[in-house]
């Protein structure tokens, strides 16, 4: 009994004795954090004939807002730059992870990002690659995925690209 009276005088006497005062919590700035840049205020319009970053008029740098402005431009008199999205419009966007496969070795997985678009005609290459391009500005979408979503039909898949893809096929 005397031996536990002793360590438990030792365990209130030590810490004091260690020559160190307690203090308060100090504030010593902001702690240490990562963060990816945004998107630049940018899109992909044509210009001779390829790809040409031109600054784009939106509130923010989000994705969805600057594909509303790269299918706005096709409304709007853009001098000696060209769109390729005449015709069509931009409705929304989706994420989603490729999930890991049935006996599918593991593989790090990507973030897609499907465009759903509406309109008649041709998507040509010069304006998937105007999508993409513009979509990809923001590093955290491997791939862009392209649906034309039109009424009255089934969707259309349009394909999976990425930006690298369609500048050596325009180009």
């Amino acid at each position: 009994m005397r031996a536990r009276v002793v360590l438990a005088l030792l365990a209130c006497v030590l810490p004091a004795a260690c020559g160190i005062s307690p203090t308060d919590v100090q504030e010593r700035g902001n702690a240490p954090t990562i963060s990816i840049p945004p998107p630049s205020k940018t899109i992909y319009l044509i210009r001779d004939g390829k790809l040409a970053l031109e600054p784009a008029d939106v509130g923010d740098d989000t994705v969805e807002s600057l594909l509303g402005a790269l299918f706005a431009a096709s409304g709007q008199p853009l001098g000696d730059r060209e769109t390729a999205l005449r015709g069509f419009t931009y409705l929304r966007t989706k994420d989603s992870l490729n999930p890991v496969q049935r006996d599918e070795m593991q593989l790090p997985r990507t973030l897609t990002l499907t465009v759903y678009i509406r309109g008649a005609g041709t998507l040509s290459d010069l304006g998937k690659a105007q999508i993409v391009c513009t979509a990809q500005q923001d590093a955290a979408y491997e791939q862009v995925k392209i649906v034309r979503d039109n009424e009255n039909r089934p969707p259309k898949d349009e394909g999976r690209y990425t930006c690298g893809d369609l500048r050596s096929a325009t180009s």
